[in-house]
C-alpha cells in the first residue's frame, strides 16, 4: 500500500483534478488524503470569523460563492450531464447544512464542523469523478479513524485498530479519504491545524506500515535555501528524518511540523513530489543517509527572545526546572534555548500569555524581552565527520546582529537568532558562503516562512 496526500494546489481546479486522477490510476493499491481544494478553508476560516463576531450574513455570502464555485467545478469536471447533476446535489446538500449551521450561535465545535466542509466535500467530488471514469475508489471518512487523545495528540495504533476494523487487515485497491480533519477525545469534530494534511498522510502510512507516503504539492522537493529571497537555490534529493524534522519546525512551509515523526517512527520513506512534474526525483526523507556537509537553511519569523538572569542561579539547582514550570503552566513551547552561570535566553513563537510568563518570570530574576526576531537555522551534517562549518556560519554572520546562537543541541542544526529585519540579508550570506561550491544537481528545496 502507497500514501498519497494531495495539497489544496494539486487539486486547485478541474484540469488539476484530472491530472491528479492520472496520478492515482498508476497506482493499483493506495491510500489517498485530500486537503480541499485551493482557497477553500481560508474562505471557511473567513466565514467562521465573520460567523463568531455575529456579521452573519457576510458569512453566508461567502458560502453561497463558494457552493457556486464548487457547482461550477463539478459542470466543468463531468462530461456528463446526469453525473454532473448528481455530483452537483451532493454539493447542494453539504451546503444547506452548512448554511442551517450559521442560523444558530456561534459555538467552537460548531465552527471545526464548518470547517471539516472543504476536506469532505472536495474528497466526495474526486470520488465520485474516479469511479465514474472508471479508476475504482472507496471513499472514507477520516473521521471515523483519526482521532485525538486527551493530550490532543493522534495515537498510531488507535488509527491502525480503527482503520483495519474500516477495510480489513490486508487492503487492497484504491481508498480516498480527507487530511486536516479528525474527532477529539470527547468526539466532537476538530481538525489537526492548518498543513494538518501532511499530518494524516503520515499517520495513516504508519497505521498501514506503507511501502512509501508521497506527498504531493506543486514545488519540486525542498531547496538548500529560500527561493524568493535568495538567487541561484538548489534541489536537495534526499534528507535524513531528523534533518526534515528541523527544516519543518523552523520554517519549511512544504512540510508540516508534526508530520515527521510517524513515519521516522516506523521507518517509512517520505517524498516529496511536484504534481506538475511528476517524473521529478523531488526529495526522498529516510534513514541510512549517508553525511554529507550543510544540507539546508530555513527561516523563521515572529520570535521573541525572553532573557532571565539572577545571581540565585550560581551553584544552584532546580533553577532551570522553576523557569520552565512558568512556561508549561502557560502551555507555551520553547523554540531555543541558551545558559550561562547566572542567565537562561529562551526564544517562543506563541506570544498569547507573554505578559503573564513575564510576570512570574520577575519572581525568578530581571527579565528582559525583545519582540520581532527571527530564528535562522542551518542544518546538515554540522557536528560530525565534516570539519570548519560552524567557522563558516559565525564568518558568514560577522556584518549582522546576532542575539543568541544554539549550537550543540541538535546534531544537526545550528540555531542563530537574530532581528527579524536582518533575516533575508543573513540568508543571502549564508547561501554565499556555505553553498556556493556546491554542484547544483544534487541538494535540496526550502520555503522559509516569512
Amino acid at each position: 500500500m502507497i500514501v498519497m496526500k494531495f495539497g489544496g494546489t494539486s487539486l486547485g481546479n478541474t484540469e488539476r483534478i484530472r491530472h491528479v486522477a492520472g496520478l492515482i490510476e498508476r497506482k493499483d493499491n493506495c491510500f489517498v488524503v485530500c486537503s480541499a481544494m485551493r482557497g477553500v478553508t481560508d474562505i471557511l476560516v473567513e466565514a467562521a470569523g465573520l460567523w463568531k463576531q455575529g456579521i452573519k450574513e457576510e458569512a453566508c455570502k461567502l458560502l453561497e460563492n463558494m457552493r457556486v464555485n464548487f457547482r461550477q467545478t463539478c459542470y466543468e469536471l463531468f462530461n456528463d450531464t446526469e453525473l454532473a447533476g448528481k455530483t452537483i446535489n451532493l454539493v447542494n446538500e453539504h451546503f444547506d447544512i452548512i448554511q442551517s449551521r450559521l442560523e444558530g450561535e456561534y459555538d467552537l465545535h460548531e465552527e471545526n464542523r464548518l470547517l471539516a466542509g472543504g476536506e469532505i466535500i472536495t474528497s466526495e467530488i474526486i470520488a465520485f469523478y474516479l469511479n465514474s471514469i472508471d479508476i475504482p475508489v472507496k471513499w472514507l471518512n477520516a473521521l471515523d479513524f483519526i482521532r485525538t487523545g486527551v493530550d490532543g495528540e493522534p495515537s498510531v495504533s488507535d488509527i491502525s485498530k480503527r482503520l483495519k476494523g474500516i477495510i480489513g487487515e490486508n487492503p487492497r485497491g484504491r481508498f480516498i479519504t480527507q487530511g486536516y480533519i479528525c474527532l477529539d477525545h470527547a468526539e466532537n469534530t476538530a481538525n489537526l491545524k492548518r498543513g494538518g494534511s501532511d499530518y494524516t498522510a503520515t499517520l495513516a502510512g504508519a497505521a498501514l506500515q506503507a511501502e512509501i507516503i508521497e506527498i504531493w504539492t506543486d514545488i519540486d522537493g525542498v531547496r538548500n535555501n529560500d527561493p524568493r529571497i535568495v538567487e541561484e537555490t538548489f534541489p536537495v534529493r534526499e534528507l535524513s528524518f531528523d534533518e526534515a524534522a528541523e527544516l519543518a519546525y523552523f520554517g519549511a512551509k512544504i512540510l508540516h511540523p508534526s508530520c515527521v515523526w510517524p513515519a521516522s517512527s516506523n521507518d517509512i520513506a517520505i517524498q516529496l513530489k511536484n504534481t506538475m512534474d511528476p517524473d521529478s526525483p523531488g526529495t526522498t526523507i529516510r534513514s541510512g543517509i549517508e553525511k554529507k556537509g550543510i544540507t539546508a537553511v530555513a527561516a523563521k519569523e515572529g520570535i521573541t527572545a525572553i532573557r532571565i538572569r539572577s545571581d540565585r542561579m550560581l551553584n544552584a539547582y532546580g533553577f532551570l526546572n522553576r523557569i520552565f514550570a512558568i512556561f508549561e503552566k502557560y502551555k507555551t513551547a520553547i523554540d531555543v534555548i541558551t545558559t550561562s552561570e547566572v542567565s537562561v535566553s529562551v526564544t517562543i513563537d506563541n506570544s498569547h500569555y507573554l505578559k503573564e510568563i513575564e510576570t512570574e518570570l520577575r519572581n525568578l530574576g530581571d527579565v528582559k524581552t525583545e519582540t520581532g526576531q527571527a530564528i535562522v537555522c542551518v542544518v546538515g551534517d554540522v557536528l560530525e565527520q565534516h570539519k570548519g562549518h560552524a567557522v563558516k556560519i559565525l564568518e558568514s554572520l560577522m556584518p549582522f546582529n546576532v542575539n543568541m546562537i544554539s549550537y550543540g543541541g541538535s546534531r544537526n542544526n545550528i540555531s542563530i537568532v537574530v532581528p527579524a529585519e536582518q533575516k533575508q540579508d543573513i540568508l543571502r550570506s549564508l547561501n554565499s558562503f556555505l553553498f556556493t561550491d556546491h554542484s547544483k544537481t544534487t541538494g535540496s528545496w526550502l520555503i522559509s516562512q516569512a
